[in-house]
């Protein structure tokens, strides 16, 4: 059976069709909606799952330095509305190059680490502040973005074209002078440091979050081993159905989405096709 004697080779039905999106950043960006709309609607709802600068003196709390990264200023739709936009813009290319689950867990990582350096920052000063936004995990995903396709055309402020790299360096700019400042009511040390995360990411492909779950569910982190996938002719029919899943697997979410076990069962196919091809 060929890659296209498959059923999900085929195009679809003509017709309507109603299905969620399959997207991993158009879902965060339509989960991060519903929880600003729980916001607008719940009366202290945004109390608690906000991000205090003194969090850790309730350490049970600490489910909140990821939390705060999915709230918005309900007062201010600006706030969500931009935020969301810019993932959506520069996200979807992102997970695309590292695969649907790669970039999940980089994007919730990114706004645990701002969230955590933005408290640090924060203890130094007498008055007590809290943080909500996507903003720390967003600047990670622009960061990321520009690391990767430093030359590719944006239109700043929708008006004026620019290289990538040329805007997020302005950003860069703009966020520490902000820090340095202290000045107006963003947090810019969280923006620093979620870029920070997108550089780290980028120069070592390492994500503590994908790093910790795939340690307590007890799958090893390897190194990912290129793969080429040959043509089946003949084989039975438990390992057909395993690869045929697995093949739609990276049609669906690309190579990168798949686990070191599926990756090592391709090879293994591979290798039985490449061997009964030459016999």
């Amino acid at each position: 059976m060929g890659l296209y004697d498959r059923d999900y080779a085929y195009d679809r039905e003509p017709g309507f069709h109603i299905e969620a999106p399959k997207s991993l950043t158009t879902q965060l960006v339509l989960f991060t909606a519903c929880v600003y709309a729980l916001q607008m609607f719940i009366e202290g709802f945004t109390s608690w799952f906000r991000l205090p600068d003194t969090w850790y003196l309730q350490p049970w709390s600490c489910f909140r330095l990821l939390t705060y990264g999915f709230l918005h200023d309900p007062n201010d739709f600006q706030h969500v509305l931009f935020n969301m936009f810019v993932l959506w813009m520069f996200g979807k290319d992102l997970e695309s190059k590292y695969g649907r689950r790669e970039f999940f867990w980089f994007y919730l990582w990114s706004i645990t680490f701002a969230g955590f350096v933005w408290a640090v920052s924060e203890a130094a000063t007498a008055q007590p502040s809290v943080l909500v936004g996507a903003s720390g995990g967003v600047t990670a995903v622009v960061a990321l973005f520009a690391l990767n396709f430093p030359h590719r055309k944006i239109l700043l402020f929708f008006l004026i074209p620019m290289p990538m790299w040329i805007a997020a360096a302005l950003g860069l700019l703009w966020d520490l002078n902000l820090a340095m400042s202290r000045s107006g009511n963003i947090a810019a040390i969280a923006h620093l440091a979620g870029a920070l995360c997108g550089l780290y990411y980028y120069k070592f492909g390492f994500s503590p979050a994908r790093w910790l779950v795939d340690r307590f569910s007890g799958i090893a982190p390897r190194a990912k081993p290129k793969l080429q996938i040959h043509e089946p002719t003949d084989r039975d029919s438990a390992a057909n159905e395993r690869v045929d899943e697995i093949l739609k697997k990276i049609q669906e979410h690309g190579q990168d989405s798949l686990t070191w076990r599926e990756r090592r069962t391709l090879e293994k196919a591979s290798q039985e096709y490449q061997k009964k091809r030459n016999e």
